[in-house]
């Protein structure tokens, strides 16, 4: 009876502190923020960073962000998520957290025909 006491204890404690540990990798910077995506128009222009602007990377601006840092975005209405990297400065309008380019935008959101969501962000690195 001890001995299947001791190994539940165990069992116990090793999943408490992996789910844990693997918590800690990820800091939530922003909860229910408001992100957006970029307007077509910006399809090859230089971005803050000075790399080129493409629709189809996975990349976001945010205002303060370092160059680089990658982030978890989780469209906190359907649970889907997907990863960026900061490689510009924005969004214009204040209350924006993101500026997400079109790819990413779609695979957490249904569609664009609503061009604004509720995300809960995470710094990655």
């Amino acid at each position: 009876m001890r001995s299947a006491q001791w190994l539940l204890s165990c069992s116990l404690a090793l999943l408490l502190f992996g789910c844990g540990a693997s918590k800690s990798k990820q800091n939530l910077l922003k909860s229910q923020a408001e992100i957006s995506y970029y307007a077509d128009s910006f399809e090859g222009k230089r971005t803050a960073s000075g790399s080129t602007f493409r629709q189809k990377e996975k990349t976001a601006a945010h205002r303060t962000l370092a160059f680089g840092t990658k982030l978890k975005v989780v469209n906190t209405k359907n649970g889907k998520s997907v990863v960026v990297t900061i490689t510009d400065r924005g969004p214009a309008k204040k209350s924006r957290e993101l500026d997400l380019s079109k790819s990413a935008f779609l695979e957490i959101a249904e569609s664009t025909s609503i061009g604004i969501l509720k995300a809960d962000i995470y710094i990655l690195n």
